[in-house]
């Protein structure tokens, strides 16, 4: 019996063993898996992590931030540095959620050794997407801290914002998890950075208001999950009422929940099935 058919021989065991069970111990497991992974790797991953982020704030803050002066009543770097945050935790989230997951399915073969312990799909999906969105939550401070160095006024609100932070990533990295188990290929990310997660970024409010857009387009943009958190964030900055911020949150939440069960459909189907 090849190492494949014993794994997959385990996880038809396991699965006949405890139907629909949900255990904490497994997601601590594989969290534990990926610190390790991590702390051979923090160096560049932090790197282009933190830095990039804070590039477009500089480049954009000052080099249009000095052509606009000011944007929908505020300092262009205070608005600009709001919305990178966002757009920090998108890159940090989306791309390891996509890459590290197709790699680790098609070319390292992880999960047939993960699934031959006593963990299931949902789980993996779970720690995984968890992981990637603590270090979001981490990562996605970085600009606002520079934004802050620049001027813009702290609030004791922006405490949230790793909180957000985190359901963001949480949400976007089983979004590109999900991604990842639709295609055959790794030359078809090409069609999902162009035709995904660039629309995301730039129909979000992060480098200007979305009323600036025609209707239409202000419709699609408060679809995308990311415009919700670009105004939690910059809510946290420059206050926002109790009835939109939970409007927001509800968003966020929601679109966590289905890219959850979609995960892990797909991902199912990709290792068990």
């Amino acid at each position: 019996m090849t190492m494949a058919e014993h794994a997959a021989a385990q996880r038809g065991l396991r699965s006949e063993s405890r139907p629909g069970r949900f255990e904490l111990a497994p997601i601590t497991g594989v969290l534990a898996r990926e610190w390790a992974l991590y702390r051979r790797t923090w160096g560049p991953v932090t790197f282009a992590a933190i830095v990039e982020p804070i590039l477009y704030l500089l480049a954009f803050g000052f080099g249009m931030g000095a052509l606009v002066g000011s944007i929908a009543g505020y300092d262009y770097i205070d608005f600009l540095g709001t919305g990178i945050v966002a757009m920090s935790v998108l890159f940090t989230s989306m791309f390891p959620g996509m890459i590290n997951t197709f790699v680790r399915r098609e070319f390292q073969h992880s999960y047939e050794g993960i699934l031959a312990a006593p963990v299931d799909v949902r789980e993996v999906i779970t720690a995984e997407a968890l992981w990637i969105a603590l270090k979001a939550g981490v990562y996605g401070c970085a600009p606002l801290l520079v934004a802050i160095g620049f001027g813009l006024k702290p609030t004791p609100a922006m405490l949230l914002v790793p909180f957000i932070a985190l359901v963001t990533g949480f949400g976007f990295a089983l979004l590109g998890i999900l991604l990842s188990a639709l295609i055959s290929s790794i030359r078809m990310m090409d069609y999902l950075i162009s035709g995904v997660i660039t629309p995301l970024f730039l129909v979000a409010g992060t480098f200007f208001p979305i009323d600036q857009l025609p209707g239409w387009a202000q419709t699609i943009a408060a679809l995308n999950p990311l415009y919700h958190c670009v105004e939690l964030v910059r809510g946290t900055a420059f206050e926002i009422g109790l009835l939109p911020f939970l409007g927001h949150a509800a968003a966020l939440c929601v679109f966590t929940a289905v890219a959850w069960i979609l995960a892990v459909t797909m991902m199912q189907r990709r290792l068990i099935d």
